[in-house]
């Protein structure tokens, strides 16, 4: 692994700067304009609600507190980042999701330490059933997983079509 050339990095650095941007504006949009706990209907299934999560991707680990689930959105950054500094610089998949994770985790990390909870407001559902009310960083995080798992598989795919040989 020759990991990512440092001209790559400045690209890196605005492009979670904008995720997190984004993130931040979208957030106060719905702080300063949607009512809490009522649901704004956008289209069949999607609908706005806002909500405080007090713990992490579905409210797991509530219990930990502020400072403990700031503790653990800081190591998953740093853990990313070594991962990203790692990686080969042809693997863009793997680079767009790293930013997109750090750009989530740090979203989220600016709410738990500004506000002490995370403004969430995505909400998917029917009538008889509703999926966790999440926000874009938890978007970001998710997706950008997703690339990481897709990048692998592509380079794993590619490493094994190289290891067969012809049948001529």
């Amino acid at each position: 692994m020759s990991g990512a050339p440092v001209a790559r990095w400045p690209g890196f650095v605005v492009a979670v700067a904008a995720a997190i941007g984004l993130d931040q504006l979208i957030k106060y949009l719905v702080e300063t304009g949607l009512p809490m706990h009522e649901r704004v209907d956008l289209i069949p299934y999607l609908s706005l609600f806002r909500t405080y999560n007090d713990g992490i991707a579905f409210s797991m680990l509530a219990g930990l507190g502020d400072t403990g689930l700031a503790l653990i959105a800081g190591a998953v950054t740093i853990f990313v980042l070594f991962l990203r500094a790692r990686t080969d610089a042809n693997r863009h998949f793997a680079h767009w999701g790293y930013c997109m994770i750090i750009g989530g985790a740090i979203g989220n990390l600016i709410d738990r330490v500004w506000h002490g909870y995370v403004i969430d407001y995505i909400l998917f559902h029917t009538e008889s059933w509703s999926f966790a009310v999440f926000n874009l960083a938890d978007a970001f995080i998710s997706v950008g997983a997703a690339f990481i798992v897709l990048d692998e598989f592509l380079d794993w795919r590619a490493t094994r079509r190289e290891d067969v040989p012809d049948k001529k």
